[in-house]
């Protein structure tokens, strides 16, 4: 079987041994309804129950500010639908960026077709949004606030502490809502000094399997649901949880290693990456050094992305050509960058887990270099 080395992590993630062992106990041991009276439901609900705590104490939050969803994708649309509808009549002004996932984009662009003021803020030459940009654009009549933290496609890390403190200085009170799915189990989170009302992540990011998500409510903050049931998690998203997917969340979580810890280890690797790649004189770095040492997005002009991933591809290395939700579109985050069409066009994502190696850099750089040198220039 041909070793295969895999790069792209901020797509998705490879299931690790604690999430398929706590999603295995649950199938077999813990199948219950947790909303049954008996039992065999009580014994689902405490895995349940476990979760919450395992994910509250990973953001620095209470339990009960933890709603489990089905992804990322779902717990941004919720918290962002939610929060409009819940405000609504007191103002009609949002504030985002241009580089936001489309589980943010493409509900503020509903948001804008409906008549709302959607104030889009561009990022500077390493990906990141000016504070002082976002503080002319705060209003009154501004009702919420949607940035990510690390963006999906250069790792460039956002000002969200420095935003919240700005919004706290106003004296206005939107609803700040922040994509974490990205930055969460890689960067140290606490939500208390982020400063955010709501905050989303995803378990196919860290190890757990598709198909389960969390948003965080800061307590006592009202949000409109948008489904309606049985009243399961206090009717902001009901349904019958899906308790193997949330025993396997839990597992990944309690498998992650401490970031404070891991960073520095990453940052080797990004390093040795930058360098590696830099050396092959034909690539260009997209992302700044400053960026999440997770993501890397390299262009080699000349070359279109679709044409090497594939070369890579063939090779057993595996990478993007940019956010995996893009679906091979033109890159709304590198557009924003003002990076030229040849950059763009050229771009790769490569994005590392914590199981990432040294010699998966060497393999990928090698790769690269004789891809150039057997393909033909676009």
């Amino acid at each position: 079987m041909k070793e295969t080395v895999y790069l792209d992590n901020s797509a998705t993630t490879k299931p690790c041994e604690e999430a398929i062992a706590f999603m295995n106990k649950a199938l077999t041991d813990n199948w219950g309804n947790p909303s049954s009276l008996h039992t065999i439901g009580i014994s689902a609900e405490d895995l349940l129950i476990s979760c919450k705590e395992a994910c509250a104490k990973a953001i620095g939050s209470r339990s009960d500010e933890i709603y489990f969803t089905s992804g990322g994708t779902e717990a941004n649309n919720l918290a962002l639908n939610g929060a409009v509808l819940s405000r609504a009549k007191r103002g009609n002004r949002i504030i985002t960026t241009s580089i936001e996932h489309p589980s943010v984009s493409e509900v503020l662009k509903r948001f804008k077709e409906k008549g709302f003021e959607v104030i889009y803020l561009e990022p500077d030459t390493d990906g990141r949004i000016s504070v002082d940009a976002f503080r002319s654009a705060l209003t009154e009549k501004t009702i919420l606030v949607s940035i990510m933290l690390v963006n999906n496609e250069t790792g460039a890390v956002q000002p969200i502490k420095e935003i919240s403190e700005t919004i706290k200085a106003s004296g206005y009170s939107p609803v700040f809502h922040c994509d974490a799915v990205q930055a969460f189990g890689k960067l140290p989170i606490k939500v208390s000094e982020l400063g955010v009302d709501l905050l989303s992540f995803s378990g196919h990011k860290i190890h757990a399997p598709k198909g389960i998500g969390v948003l965080y409510r800061r307590k006592n903050l009202h949000i409109t649901p948008l489904t309606f049931g049985g009243g399961q998690q206090e009717g902001l998203r009901p349904g019958t949880e899906p308790v193997p997917l949330v025993a396997a969340l839990e597992g990944a979580i309690k498998a992650l290693p401490d970031p404070n810890k891991k960073l520095p280890e990453m940052a080797e690797l990004f390093k040795y990456a930058r360098t590696k790649l830099l050396e092959t004189s034909l690539v260009e770095l997209n992302s700044a050094e400053t960026a999440l040492p997770y993501v890397l997005n390299i262009s080699v002009p000349g070359w279109r992305s679709e044409t090497l991933l594939h070369f890579l591809d063939n090779k057993g290395i595996f990478v993007s050509s940019g956010s995996a939700c893009a679906k091979g579109g033109t890159s709304p985050t590198l557009s924003a960058m003002k990076l030229d069409r040849k950059r763009i066009d050229s771009a790769l994502r490569i994005s590392f887990s914590r199981f990432s190696t040294f010699s998966d850099v060497d393999k990928l750089c090698e790769a690269i270099t004789e891809a150039t040198t057997k393909l033909k220039r676009a």
